[in-house]
This record gives C-alpha cells, structure tokens and sequence, in this order.
C-alpha cells in the first residue's frame, strides 16, 4: 500500500469521527473525492427525476471527471485534514 493509499484510508476512518456535521456542499465534496478515488470517472446515467440528491451527488462526482485517482485521494485527503482543524464546515 503506498503512502497516499494508507494516507485516504485513515481519512475515511477519521471523516466518521469528526467533532461536527460539515455542511452539505462539504459533503458533496467529500462524496465526490471519494468516488472519484475509488471508482474513477462517474458513469454517464443520471439518477431519475425524483432523486434529487442522488442527482446533486452526481453532478458533483461528474464535475472531477478525469480527475486521477492518486490526486482525487490528496484533494480528499486535505479537505478531511481541514476539517479536522476547523477550518472548513
């Protein structure tokens, strides 16, 4: 496991236990880096017209589109550093 891969797995770990709630486009964010670092590129189907949120966490995903693995984990893995500190909700 390289060091970036130990790294994002301690800051899934460390997202559950964060003092307070982040705020929901923080959330998106999260969601998105994750997807993107685990699944690569979202697919190009849209959830259905009554999924909102399902259809907010899509676009958020499609938004990183391209984006490598490795740098979706770093990105992923400052936003949980940030978090942690209080710098972002």
């Amino acid at each position: 496991m390289s060091d970036v891969d130990a790294r994002f797995t301690q800051a899934v770990q460390d997202v559950k236990e964060l003092p307070e709630r982040p705020g929901n486009l923080t959330l998106l964010r999260l969601y998105a880096l994750y997807k993107q670092a685990t699944d690569g590129d979202a697919p190009d189907e849209r959830p259905g017209l009554m999924d909102i949120v399902g259809k907010y966490k899509h676009d958020a995903w499609v938004a990183l589109n391209g984006m490598a693995p490795d740098a979706a984990k770093q990105e992923y893995i400052d936003l949980v550093e940030s978090l942690k500190d209080g710098a972002q909700s």
